[in-house]
């Protein structure tokens, strides 16, 4: 029995494509190689069961891509990160995130009238239906905000029970409204209900992120002051997660809307995958390490000892990132609104002095470089949010808001695909042969 793999041109009557050439058990199939845009090339095995009934076999989807995709480009050697073709470095400085909600869901920045329009739509169904308030009262204070968010916005596809498995071009642009607004009143929301404080409804004056401050921050008692450097940070926090192409929660949308599932169980589902610790609740491990750095009073220097010590379980952190191995271009523009961010509030953190020398140090520290191991986006994050006054437990809720954009998005292009079928990856089976029942009465 012999297996081979290989790739070079194949001549065909159509002309000369690129193709991968299977050999296995004296048979030979040629399969087709698909290149992208920026080069990338994938080999086609849509056919490969069919044809040797052979399945591959990749832990994690390592070495799988499930689509090809229009929105989000990743070069993890070079840092690069791209929304629809643009620089995340320029939509960071210079754009909104509801601009750029915008281009990720539509494919290009909009017009101004475009731009009008899409603010109108969601500064007019910011609302909650007042039954779903009631809802707030049915969680205990100590109900996990993201709890609260993913069952809430499943909870919308029953007062929005319109949005069907065919959905209109007209259903899916007010479903997208929808949600985009309507999720950070329930985010708002869920913060409030945690700390005992009474509901603040949105103000159609105020933009969508200096909302999503007001909703959390205001009281009635007295006038809450939204300050325009504030509101810009917000924005870029939110950008800089708005999409990062076929990760967990990304992927987790796109396969329960192959099954047909409502839009809001969609976006609920990848709620519920961002909450994991080892994707969306990594800035909240960042913090926590910091501060333990500091309340212990050890140097950071000793603390990056016992990070390269093999017995040690210590680990660094906010390092690394399964994509990029080359610095993570948003934590680069996060840097940056740290220091700003402190600045203007006037505080001294002495998290972001340890967060700043561990990096100082990491970076020529051979360990580090030769793993490739750099600051990721969540090594400032937390830093940010926590100077902003927002508490940890809802650190992956505002990651959610964020990355709400990019799962619509990922959704929408998923449900125009012409070819698209339901998700059902195959396994190799590794239990028992076939054996007999034994009664109850009959085992040992």
């Amino acid at each position: 029995m012999t297996t081979d793999l290989e790739i070079k041109e194949i001549n065909n009557n159509k002309g000369s494509t690129e193709k991968a050439r299977l050999e296995y058990n004296g048979t030979v199939v040629e399969l087709p190689v698909v290149e992208g845009t920026e080069q990338e090339k994938a080999v086609d095995i849509s056919n490969l069961r069919a044809d040797t009934g052979l399945i591959t076999l990749d832990n994690g989807y390592m070495n799988t891509g499930s689509c090809q995709s229009d929105i989000t480009f990743i070069d993890g050697e070079k840092g690069i990160l791209r929304y629809r073709g643009i620089d995340i470095e320029a939509l960071a400085e210079r754009s909104t995130f509801v601009e750029v909600c915008y281009l990720l869901i539509y494919g290009e920045l909009p017009t101004k009238e475009q731009m009008d329009d899409f603010s109108e739509g969601l500064t007019r169904h910011s609302l909650l239906h007042e039954d779903m308030i009631h809802f707030f009262a049915g969680y205990p204070s100590t109900a996990h905000p993201m709890a609260i968010l993913s069952s809430m916005t499943c909870s919308l596809a029953a007062y929005y029970n319109d949005a069907s498995s065919s959905p209109t071009e007209a259903q899916i642009n007010l479903d997208v409204i929808r949600i985009l607004s309507k999720l950070r009143t329930i985010a708002s929301f869920s913060y409030k209900k945690s700390i005992g404080q009474p509901l603040i409804y949105p103000n159609n004056k105020l933009t969508y992120c200096a909302n999503i401050m007001n909703m959390m921050f205001a009281v009635p008692s007295e006038e809450y002051y939204i300050d325009d450097e504030i509101v810009k940070v917000m924005n870029q926090l939110l950008i800089l997660h708005a999409d990062h192409e076929q990760n967990c929660s990304t992927s987790t949308v796109r396969m329960v809307q192959s099954s047909g599932a409502s839009i809001y169980a969609c976006m609920s589902a990848g709620i519920s995958a961002l909450w994991g610790p080892l994707h969306g609740g990594a800035n909240q491990a960042v913090l926590e390490m910091l501060q333990q750095i500091h309340d212990s009073g050890e140097n950071y220097k000793s603390f990056l000892t016992k990070v390269k010590d093999k017995k040690s379980s210590i680990k660094l952190m906010g390092f690394g990132h399964r994509v990029y191995k080359n610095f993570d271009p948003r934590a680069k523009i996060l840097r940056k609104a740290c220091d700003r961010v402190l600045d203007k509030l006037g505080i001294s953190d002495p998290l972001l002095e340890i967060a700043k020398g561990l990096e100082e140090e990491a970076l020529k520290d051979p360990y580090f470089v030769e793993r490739k191991l750099y600051p990721n986006v969540d090594f400032y994050s937390g830093i940010i949010y926590s100077a902003l006054g927002i508490p940890v437990n809802m650190f992956t809720v505002m990651f959610a808001l964020g990355r709400l954009p990019g799962w619509l998005a990922h959704w929408k292009e998923q449900n125009e695909f012409d070819k698209k079928k339901i998700c059902r990856p195959r396994q190799v089976y590794t239990g028992y042969n076939e054996r007999l029942y034994v009664p109850l009465r009959d085992r040992n």
